[in-house]
């Protein structure tokens, strides 16, 4: 389940599939970008709206730990950057096993 969850929070991202984060983030969900900005659910959305300025994002050497009902992902990516380069990063993103079942609560960004 996680893998999947995981799989299609990137596959969200890249194709600025907002609907899918609405059903999966949790209410309080918070998000720090690349540039060091921290913003909150409604920006997130926007954001994930305007959709994402590279392209051929995927995501590499995922590693979930499983923490009870907490789950904390970290992994790797590849892109293209506007500019034609390739790019890359990583991503750790914070799950929560809901009633309502697993939620994202955070996610943090990074590109080198």
């Amino acid at each position: 389940m996680l893998h999947d969850l995981n799989h299609h929070f990137v596959r969200s991202v890249a194709e600025a599939d907002v609907q899918w984060f609405d059903r999966h983030l949790s209410r309080d969900f918070h998000n720090t970008n690349p540039d060091g900005t921290l913003i909150d659910r409604a920006a997130f959305l926007a954001q994930i709206g305007r959709g994402s300025p590279v392209t051929g994002l995927h995501e590499h050497d995922v590693k979930i730990r499983l923490l009870g009902d907490f789950a904390i992902i970290h992994a790797r990516t590849s892109y293209t950057r506007p500019d034609g380069n390739p790019g890359r990063g990583w991503y750790t993103d914070d799950w929560q096993l809901t009633p309502e079942g697993w939620r994202c609560v955070s996610a943090h960004v990074s590109r080198s």
